[in-house]
């Protein structure tokens, strides 16, 4: 496996090819970690189609989960999320990572 050039190798105003995001998790910079509360949860599918990280896993058109790899806890899920609903929260990460 060859190694990829890191940001100071690529030349200035460079363009990485589309699709790259999969290649780097991201979710290790969240503070704030969604959670869903099932019970609550209407499957409008406001979050999967806000979510700019793609990080809202859909089945069958139902949200079933959020994936932890990609998801950078910007709270975008939990705002759009109807306010009679309020289906998911945010909740400090240091809750997970002590654990």
């Amino acid at each position: 496996m060859s190694k990829k050039p890191g940001w100071k190798e690529l030349a200035s105003g460079d363009l990485l090819e589309a699709g790259t995001a999969k290649e780097f998790e991201t979710g290790d910079w969240r503070t704030l970690r969604p959670i869903k509360d099932d019970e609550k949860c209407i499957n409008c599918l406001n979050c999967w189609i806000w979510c700019p990280d793609s990080a809202i896993i859909v089945k069958d058109e139902k949200m079933i989960g959020i994936d932890y790899r990609y998801c950078k806890g910007c709270g975008i899920c939990a705002r759009v999320c109807p306010p009679k609903v309020q289906a998911i929260k945010m909740v400090d990460e240091r809750e997970f990572r002590e654990k």
